[in-house]
């Protein structure tokens, strides 16, 4: 079924495709400040408008992050436009993704993305993988 929703300032969707689900921001939020930095990266790049974040198996605690930009959802996909970006979750990692924060810091030391991730049991000093 296709729902039609508002259409957002960095997504041309005003239309979720069949086999797209809309979710809301208790799966992911992106903070402002992580916002206005994906936006300028979608911007820079060109290789999509949309974020999509998936955890994959790697790192030293056993599961890591992925960014990347993507140009369209796929079938299964979750949709959720949190901070003014749309941002595309697949079913495997919503299971550990539900309720994690997306920050950006622009600091010269331990700046970047940072996830906070309440599902994480042990995370790694570089936050960039985790343990359930």
């Amino acid at each position: 079924m296709t729902t039609a929703t508002e259409q957002s300032p960095t997504t041309p969707l005003t239309v979720i495709p069949e086999g797209v689900r809309e979710g809301n921001e208790r799966l992911v939020q992106l903070t402002e400040a992580s916002g206005v930095k994906v936006q300028s990266l979608i911007a820079r790049e060109q290789k999509g408008d949309f974020l999509r974040i998936a955890i994959t198996g790697g790192g030293c605690n056993g599961l890591s992050y992925k960014l990347r930009f993507t140009a369209a959802p796929k079938r299964g996909d979750i949709l959720v436009r949190t901070a003014d970006v749309p941002v595309l979750v697949d079913g495997k990692t919503a299971l550990y993704l539900k309720g994690t924060i997306l920050d950006y810091s622009n600091k010269l030391i331990a700046g970047g993305f940072k996830f906070t991730n309440p599902n994480a049991k042990a995370s790694c000093s570089c936050g960039e993988s985790f343990s359930v």
